[in-house]
């Protein structure tokens, strides 16, 4: 399958670069700086607003396309014509471009949880409505809507995933307020003492980078038909406590929790910390699944970084 992937650089486009090349399939990748992009994918950088720089990637047309480039939370917040430059606008027109090309290709779009905005109900389930609260989740719903009316509409056949909190980020910078639980990992596999924004009780709901992965090779080939009338699904996660991700990070990498320290901010706890039950029978049915247990997620999260 020829498959061209945005934000192939990034940290999840890494992970899913290497498992499509491995399952055989060839690959474009665009990003803004090439050379984050793996090897044996044939990259095209620049900016994806740029009309030449999505025609350079789309060439003569691909049968999938997998879009994960975005204007991350933090970032978002920060410029929000920035946001709705890449997030909405370059979005859109690739959408067109890639679906003149090919109509009816395979789209998989990677949203986000925050499009369920904040506070959340006591719990989360299917029949959440969408209420974003940040710049990012709004314009990460509205991209939601034109998967779906691309769909309905024949020009395309998409597929719409919601990433929880996705373990562990490389070190430095991301503009994700959510950077925390990442850098938790890398401190304590450092043996270092972390300072924790959020409380030891804490909730979130987290996957591991290679098993978002997994997902999203599973979304280029699933039925269409077992998703619901939105395309849209929230992706299956674990919801762990911090103190409990503090005492397996700290097990699996032979040091002591008590290296963390908890500091914390209430803005932060709310946003990304006290996260109710989730229930994803939707996506379940889909074929998409979590790490199956923490040790697990653990582990797949610290042979990634």
């Amino acid at each position: 399958m020829n498959i061209l992937l945005t934000g192939a650089g990034g940290f999840v486009g890494r992970e899913l670069g290497r498992l499509l090349g491995g399952a055989g399939h060839a690959l474009v990748g665009i990003d803004t700086d090439a050379g984050g992009i793996p090897a044996g994918i044939r990259a095209v950088a620049g900016d994806l607003a740029d009309p030449a720089v999505r025609a350079e990637a789309l060439g003569t047309g691909c049968d999938a396309l997998i879009h994960l480039a975005t204007v991350p939370g933090g970032a978002a917040e920060a410029d929000p014509s920035a946001s709705r430059r890449i997030n909405v606008d370059a979005m859109y027109d690739l959408l067109v471009e890639a679906s003149a090309l090919k109509p009816g290709l395979r789209v998989v779009y990677a949203s986000s949880i925050a499009v369920l905005g904040d506070p959340l109900p006591a719990q989360v389930d299917d029949a959440t409505p969408l209420s974003p609260r940040m710049i990012y989740g709004g314009h990460k719903a509205m991209m939601e809507h034109a998967v779906a009316m691309f769909s309905n509409r024949g020009l395309i056949d998409g597929v719409t995933v919601r990433l929880p909190g996705i373990l562990a980020r490389p070190k430095g910078p991301s503009g994700m307020k959510s950077a925390f639980m990442s850098d938790l990992f890398h401190a304590l596999r450092a043996g270092e003492v972390f300072t924790c924004p959020v409380s030891a009780a804490g909730s979130i709901w987290a996957q591991s980078v290679r098993q978002c992965a997994r997902n999203f090779l599973h979304a280029l080939t699933l039925d269409s038909g077992l998703m619901p009338p939105t395309r849209a699904v929230t992706l299956p996660a674990l919801r762990i406590s911090m103190a409990d991700l503090v005492a397996e990070i700290a097990r699996q990498c032979a040091v002591s929790p008590d290296l963390v320290r908890y500091a914390p901010d209430a803005a932060l706890e709310a946003a990304f910390a006290a996260q109710p039950p989730l229930a994803t029978p939707a996506a379940e049915r889909a074929g998409f699944a979590h790490d199956g247990d923490l040790a697990t997620l653990v582990s797949n999260a610290l042979a990634t970084i």
